[in-house]
């Protein structure tokens, strides 16, 4: 009998981590009965009852078990701490707030089973509000023009073969992208679309500064495309120089200048100083990232284990 591990992140998600285990726990006396599952919630520093919750269920399943951490590491260091400690055959990471359909791992084991070693769960639509549903589908499709392989809507409930998390795991970094990193390998994988639910149980903490920060990680880390620009906008800049500097001599030869005043000077220092002082800033963070992994600090610390 095969055991699928369950990886679930929790922050500040009291009242729906047992709605949460309920809907797990149920897939395997009905859907699953021919596999074993093991749930690790993996709390990162919530401050509201989300971890006496987990005990809770901890104490009434045997198969739960929970990781605490001594503070707030994120959400990717949260998914990292439950594949270091998972046991199955399969593992699946999904979150704790009841959007992500649990039923839909069913599909994901079948998929699996059938020889897949990556099913993702992509978001085809949500149920969330306006912003969140514009700045998601501008952000996928800045992320899909150098990653054409991410679905339109991304994706974060994931099933992995033992192998396909191992190769994760092998991967290093501090400010990964992880949705780039799981595709990466190029593993035999099945994409199931699933409507993302509107949260009914407390309040999102993916607050708009996390979600700049983890396009930050696609842009910095999943893509060579900041680098490119840089140096397309420096061959436009250049180009321009030297067609600035053609007119100028053009001009010269005939007696006149090509324009009178200040303004056009002012426009290139302007225009070149600003892509000079951007190149300069994506820079500082890739420099800054350096030193961040030549840090080598840990990932995340555990506080508590059950």
């Amino acid at each position: 009998m095969s055991t699928i591990s369950y990886v679930i992140p929790v922050y500040h998600n009291q009242g729906s981590i047992r709605l949460t285990w309920q809907a797990i726990r149920a897939l395997f006396t009905d859907a699953l009965t021919a596999h074993d599952y093991e749930i690790i919630f993996v709390d990162d520093g919530s401050r509201d009852a989300s971890y006496e919750e987990m005990c809770g269920i901890a104490a009434e399943d045997p198969k739960v078990r929970t990781i605490t951490f001594s503070r707030n590491f994120g959400q990717l260091a949260a998914i990292i701490a439950g594949y270091d400690h998972a046991n199955g055959d399969a593992i699946v990471s999904m979150s704790a707030d009841m959007q992500d359909p649990a039923e839909l791992t069913v599909d994901m084991v079948r998929a699996w089973e059938a020889g897949s070693e990556v099913v993702i769960g992509y978001r085809e639509a949500r149920e969330d509000s306006l912003g969140a549903r514009l700045f998601s589908k501008l952000a996928y499709s800045a992320v899909r023009a150098s990653n054409p392989n991410i679905p339109t809507g991304g994706f974060d409930f994931v099933l992995m073969s033992r192998r396909a998390m191992e190769v994760f795991l092998s991967m290093k970094g501090r400010n990964r992208f992880y949705q780039g990193d799981v595709i990466w390998a190029g593993l035999p994988a099945t994409f199931l679309p699933y409507t993302r639910r509107k949260r009914e149980i407390g309040k999102s903490q993916y607050t708009f500064s996390k979600k700049l920060k983890l396009f930050y990680d696609f842009a910095l880390d999943g893509s060579y495309l900041p680098i490119r620009l840089m140096s397309a906008a420096g061959v436009f800049v250049a180009l321009m120089g030297v067609l600035y500097a053609i007119a100028i001599t053009i001009g010269w030869a005939l007696g006149r200048t090509p324009f009178s005043g200040w303004a056009p000077i002012m426009v290139a220092i302007l225009l070149i100083g600003g892509v000079l002082m951007l190149m300069l800033g994506l820079i500082g963070e890739y420099l800054w990232r350096i030193l961040d992994e030549i840090k080598a600090k840990p990932l995340y610390i555990i506080k508590k284990r059950t």
